[in-house]
């Protein structure tokens, strides 16, 4: 077995087509749900739409109008069809990044929330890319928002399985794929909020990327009604709960506590924060719970104003703005991701 730490060789993203403005997807949500919505609903999607933290977001669809009294069927098709196209992009792109061959590839881990097919996205993913039908293939549901940083972890144990055999991990989330409509504020507040999108790392052990060095998880189950999924009609609806911002600050840090204390650290000693862009309001409550500066969580507060939350690849959307913003060898970085459970991670990486 290969007892070499596991690296991030290389990270890439994917967003579909479709980028909306905030203004126009309100503009649409007034045209077609005028008469379904009552006056304050409507009221409230005005000004929650003109809030400058989101900008634009994007969609999986040919066209808005797809999600007005979506069949059940066709939202299933359009889950697995974009899970499978914005995975593929991803991934491709991650492995070109790393200097690697398809046939390179010994194992794969794909998260979602936000759909379920079976077989999982990953067997998609071994067809569409052409990749080793022998690989080592694990598919994860049910994490929500932080899903990214167990599939880290399981991704990191894999490569060290398999000798060191390069490993992706894949987070996808096809949001819209849970899209309801109706006068109930965490479904309006959840209609501002969320986009889709993904994301794909490659881990090796080549001593050069991001260094894997500690991770750290914490679940509060008592607060699961705050943050969750929720079944009506055989249908995902979100539900989120306006406490939330005192909450996540409070696991957040927690968690990231429990990462660095073992190792003598403290929040100050790490310059780069990959934080979950969870939303304005649960950005500061961890920014001023941390202790972190405004420049901190400036690329958080970008991947937030170009995207929205796309829920578990966020992360690593940020990690990447971090990476163009320049990480220096030697300097500390952590990724921070939260979400349904109530749950938080933490990894800690060293720039190498």
């Amino acid at each position: 077995m290969n007892t070499t730490n596991a690296h991030i060789a290389s990270v890439a993203v994917a967003t579909p087509p479709v980028t909306i403005d905030q203004s126009e997807i309100e503009r649409l949500i007034q045209l077609y749900y005028k008469g379904r919505l009552s006056s304050r609903s409507l009221s409230l999607i005005k000004s929650l739409h003109a809030h400058p933290s989101i900008r634009r977001r994007s969609f999986a669809l040919e066209r808005p109008e797809e999600l007005v009294d979506e069949d059940l069927d066709a939202r299933a098709s359009r889950f697995t069809r974009w899970s499978v196209e914005l995975s593929a992009q991803a991934t491709s792109r991650a492995l070109e990044r790393a200097g690697l061959k398809k046939d390179d590839v010994a194992g794969l881990v794909v998260n979602t929330c936000t759909g379920y097919i079976c077989p999982g996205i990953s067997t998609y993913l071994i067809e569409r890319l052409g990749l080793p039908q022998n690989l080592h293939v694990y598919d994860l549901v049910g994490s929500g928002c932080g899903g990214a940083i167990p599939n880290l972890e399981v991704a990191e144990s894999l490569l060290k399985r398999n000798g060191g055999g390069p490993v992706v991990s894949v987070s996808v989330e096809i949001c819209t794929a849970t899209f309801q409509m109706e006068n109930d504020l965490s479904l309006l507040l959840s209609n501002t909020l969320f986009g889709d999108g993904a994301a794909a790392a490659v881990l090796w052990t080549k001593p050069t990327g991001f260094e894997l060095v500690a991770s750290a998880s914490r679940y509060v189950p008592e607060q699961r009604e705050h943050i969750r999924y929720i079944h009506k009609k055989g249908q995902l609806h979100n539900q989120l709960s306006l406490k939330l911002p005192d909450m996540v600050r409070k696991a957040a840090a927690q968690v990231v506590a429990d990462v660095l204390g073992p190792r003598s650290l403290k929040p100050g000693d790490v310059k780069h924060w990959a934080l979950h862009s969870g939303g304005e309001k649960i950005i500061n409550a961890v920014r001023d719970e941390i202790g972190l500066t405004e420049a901190q969580v400036a690329a958080t507060r970008s991947v937030l104003a170009e995207h929205g939350n796309m829920s578990s690849p966020t992360v690593w959307f940020v990690l990447q703005e971090l990476e163009k913003q320049g990480i220096a060898s030697g300097e500390w970085c952590i990724m921070v991701a939260f979400g349904a459970g109530l749950s938080a991670h933490a990894f800690l990486l060293k720039k190498h």
